[in-house]
């Protein structure tokens, strides 16, 4: 994929006349409100008042990608979702339009305060939405549009596990990648590899819920909606789960809800620590946003799973 500049600069010069052309509106007012590994959003009052989210994107065709995982998530579960308004690309730009969700994403601080009552209801909220999800299955695992492999290993080691050891080992050769973080993902890939295949279904997944993508009411904290997903497949149901732990997830109960409530398989923690940890060092393959603590934290847990094993 092409890399694209959503810089500020970039996004806010060709915003305008983007917006009037697609929405027979002009917008009057754009803030920068936040954004993940690889886009930058912008909350965009428009001159009739009416309030909508604008992303750029790092890189080229995501934006086509994500309209059509919000699109097909939010037919498939009762959790508000972001509505597609339109999608623009040139050589340089990506940019998708959204109607724009209130409340706050749950990795503001201030939720950290609320009673553990209320940490347990909305832990609830948000596992029954994602069950939603894990309840609509394929016969096949892999992309939403065309998901071709008969097991969940198959895909999994095909499509990241083999490729990304592999761009990763070429970084560690370089000197940009920790030797002793690669060894320990050769050592877990192996356990991995050899760990009894279950017969899974493939079920519609997220792949990206966690803290940063879920928004509460920051007074009642209430579940308010599910926002970007970012590679949403058909998929093993236990992949979706490594993000319920990202950042200060375990803050909230999150993966620890869905236990209890759906059964696991007897390796679970070790699957999620696994995932979790290849997923986050992959960033580093895709040209997204790096950070070192979730990525050590990520490390840190496979390597406690690995000392359970072992």
């Amino acid at each position: 994929m092409k890399l694209l500049d959503n810089s500020d600069k970039h996004l806010l010069s060709i915003l305008p006349d983007i917006i009037l052309e697609k929405l027979n509106k002009k917008a009057v007012e754009f803030k920068f409100i936040g954004g993940g590994s690889y886009g930058r959003v912008y909350k965009t009052v428009l001159n009739d008042g009416e309030i909508i989210a604008i992303k750029g994107y790092k890189l080229q065709e995501m934006h086509r990608e994500e309209a059509f995982q919000l699109d097909f998530l939010s037919k498939n579960t009762s959790v508000k979702m972001p509505e597609v308004l339109f999608t623009y690309e040139d050589d340089d730009t990506a940019i998708l339009a959204m109607s724009f969700v209130e409340g706050q994403n749950v990795l503001m601080p201030n939720f950290l305060f609320k009673s553990k009552e209320r940490k347990q209801k909305f832990a609830d909220e948000v596992i029954s939405g994602m069950l939603e999800w894990h309840s609509i299955t394929n016969d096949k695992f892999g992309s939403l549009s065309n998901p071709v492999y008969d097991s969940w290993y198959e895909y999994y080691q095909k499509e990241k596990q083999t490729p990304w050891l592999d761009g990763l080992k070429k970084l560690a050769d370089k000197g940009k990648f920790s030797n002793k973080k690669m060894n320990l993902l050769y050592e877990a890939t192996e356990f991995f590899n050899n760990l009894p295949q279950e017969k899974t279904k493939p079920v519609l997944i997220h792949a990206d819920l966690n803290i940063m993508n879920i928004m509460a009411d920051p007074k009642t904290f209430e579940l308010i909606a599910f926002i970007d997903p970012c590679g949403s497949i058909w998929a093993d149901r236990e992949y979706d789960l490594f993000q319920l732990r990202n950042m200060w997830g375990d803050a909230y109960g999150l993966y620890e809800t869905y236990k209890r409530r759906s059964k696991t398989s007897e390796f679970t923690d070790f699957r999620v620590a696994y995932y979790g940890a290849m997923l986050e060092a992959s960033m580093r393959l895709k040209g997204g946003h790096i950070v070192p603590l979730w990525e050590d934290l990520n490390f840190a847990r496979l390597k406690k799973e690995m000392k359970k094993i072992f």
